[in-house]
């Protein structure tokens, strides 16, 4: 049995806050930079809501943060 993680992008985006409390991302870095911290059989799912939402991977982390 395959289960899939859907990924909201407010998940996207509370994933990305932690990871910036923590330390281990900068907001200037491009919005690729989480596919480091999401596992690889989901980085697709981010990427389509990503998408949806209008981010491109280039994006910086405060541009997702910020909206």
């Amino acid at each position: 049995m395959v289960t899939s993680v859907q990924y909201s992008i407010e998940a996207i985006k509370d994933e990305a806050r932690q990871l910036l409390l923590k330390g281990l991302v900068a907001s200037q870095q491009p919005i690729y930079t989480l596919c480091q911290y999401i596992p690889a059989s989901e980085w697709v799912c981010v990427e389509c809501e990503l998408e949806k939402n209008d981010f491109l991977l280039r994006d910086r982390i405060i541009d997702l943060l910020g909206r």
